[in-house]
């Protein structure tokens, strides 16, 4: 598609749709970057999740359901 036909398509929406094709736009700037075709991924931070879980002190011992099979 050309650029002119694009912009006619969009001229034809009612208010309500060029406000979505707009956020799709800015939806798909921040997907890639720089013409990029993969999106981008962010960085994962190491220890990021310290703190939040706890396990209990028993943790590694047999459950009680399972001891007739022991």
């Amino acid at each position: 598609m050309t650029e002119k036909a694009i912009l006619s398509e969009i001229h034809s929406l009612p208010e309500n749709l060029r406000l979505e094709v707009m956020q799709y736009i800015s939806f798909l700037k921040n997907k890639y970057v720089n013409g990029s075709d993969q999106p981008v991924q962010k960085k994962r931070v190491f220890g990021m999740a310290k703190g939040k879980y706890e396990m209990s002190d028993d943790f590694d011992e047999p459950l009680d359901e399972f001891k007739a099979y022991m």
